[in-house]
């Protein structure tokens, strides 16, 4: 009766029919996940090739960023250089001009002094000459007279031989 009781028991069936069922669709049922595995598999190996590849590109990106800031630091740094040697130049350039003007107006002032000199000794020989003029005149007015005036006439013609005649060499 022990025999009876198992194939009437229902959970007996349930396993005969769970254990047909994988031996019969086992394969097909397993086949289908290892290829959905399989599938993501493939999937999972192709995002993780594009987030390489990607961290490779953003790594070259980096480094040329960074070679790229490097270089214009340096084009910066020369640049800056540069135009402090120019500054530096053009102070000197305009140091020497400002020399240079400086000293051609000293000299263009001291022209100006020499003239105004030169000028007042020629008024004052300008002046003594014709206080001198005067003071002649007026001697020669008062000290001579017709007959003076004869004498000195006659005393010029009786040398002007003398003062024509050809030198001799002594």
């Amino acid at each position: 009766m022990h025999e009876e009781s198992l194939f009437a028991d229902p959970a007996f069936w349930v396993s005969v029919a769970f254990v047909i069922f994988f031996v019969a669709l086992g394969p097909k049922i397993w086949g289908a996940l290892a290829g959905m595995l399989d599938k993501r598999t493939e999937t999972v190996k192709a995002e993780l090739a594009e987030a390489a590849r990607l961290r490779q590109e953003a790594e070259a990106m980096l480094a040329d960023a960074a070679r790229q800031r490097t270089a214009a630091l340096a084009e910066a740094k020369a640049l800056l250089d540069g135009a402090k040697a120019e500054a530096q130049r053009l102070s000197r350039a305009a140091a020497l001009e400002t020399e240079a003007a400086a000293k051609r107006r000293e000299k263009m002032a001291m022209d100006r002094i020499q003239a105004a000199e030169k000028s007042a000794v020629d008024s004052v020989r300008f002046a003594a000459a014709d206080i001198a003029a005067q003071a002649a005149e007026q001697s020669i007015r008062e000290g001579f007279g017709a007959d003076a005036d004869g004498q000195l006439i006659d005393r010029a013609i009786g040398g002007l031989a003398s003062a024509l005649a050809p030198r001799r060499a002594a």
